[in-house]
């Protein structure tokens, strides 16, 4: 009896069971899969979701019954309604997404710089290890403090921006460095490759998976940070202004539109980044296969 297999249990197996027909759930997807079928929610769940979720807000608006604390989402979609055709709603938005994207571009551009500094120098990699490590650990609320002291409103957006991009992007290309393949670079090594094909066939390849999820993680890290530096320094345009000029004046039907505002906006963001990304990278691919074959 010691060389036989039992199947275990009927718990053990039933477990094994599920596990069998269980669907990975693959990362960045942003939705819950099923256990059993691994299908994404379908439409009609999730307007229903979202429809439970509005009726929920409808009811506490009436039990409160008090517009200053929270109004019902009737009126939210009338003030927003209102807001949209405005020219100072669309002059505002398109402030933000300047200053929050000018940030962004300039912390992803200087974190793969400085990504590829460090994992090729290791004296780079000790000097920017202790500044990666303190802009990761000091809260968002603090850096923008510290940086009204030396930084004009209008740019303290950018500079948070960048402070929010910097080290994701940094770290997403070292670790992707450090993970190329060694026997391909010993390959390269030995047919004598140049820099620029060692780059395009070893490296790319080693941090594009890396750095796309990097690129569309930190948007939205940018996105909340800029917002949130502009509620503090109040630059003369901007949503975040416009957001604090509805809490001060007490316009909550203003103060939820302009959040309402925001999460569309980082929801669109997020959405474009990672398709332009997904493409980019799906395009490179096919470029790449065809001059391998």
């Amino acid at each position: 009896m010691r060389g036989k297999k039992t199947g275990g249990t009927p718990i053990l197996q039933n477990i094994r069971k599920r596990i069998r027909h269980t669907a990975p759930c693959a990362p960045g997807d942003g939705v819950v899969f099923s256990v059993r079928t691994g299908k994404k929610p379908s439409g009609v769940k999730v307007f229903l979701s979202v429809l439970f979720w509005l009726v929920i807000w409808e009811a506490a608006a009436r039990a409160l019954d008090s517009a200053l604390l929270l109004v019902s989402p009737l009126a939210v979609c009338k003030r927003f309604t209102e807001l949209l055709p405005t020219g100072g709603f669309w002059q505002n938005v398109a402030v933000s997404l300047w200053r929050i994207g000018l940030g962004y571009l300039i912390g992803a551009g200087c974190g793969i710089l400085c990504g590829v500094l460090c994992a090729f120098s290791p004296a780079a990699s000790a000097l920017f290890s202790p500044l990666l490590s303190v802009v990761k650990a000091t809260p968002v609320t603090s850096l923008v403090i510290l940086a009204l002291v030396w930084i004009k409103s209008y740019n303290l957006s950018v500079f948070i921006c960048f402070l929010m991009v910097f080290p994701i992007l940094t770290e997403a290309v070292r670790e992707g460095i450090a993970d190329a393949s060694r026997e391909l670079l010993e390959l390269a090594f030995v047919f004598r490759f140049p820099v620029w094909k060692k780059v395009k066939l070893i490296y790319l390849p080693a941090i594009r998976p890396l750095l796309i999820s990097a690129l569309s993680t930190s948007i939205g890290f940018a996105w909340k940070a800029g917002i949130a530096g502009e509620v503090f320094a109040r630059p003369r345009l901007g949503v975040g202004s416009r957001l604090y000029d509805a809490k001060v004046y007490l316009e909550t039907p203003d103060l939820f539109c302009w959040t309402l505002t925001i999460i569309l906006l980082s929801m669109a963001i997020e959405k474009l980044v990672l398709l332009l990304l997904r493409r980019g990278g799906g395009e490179t691919r096919q470029a790449s296969g065809k001059e391998g074959a």
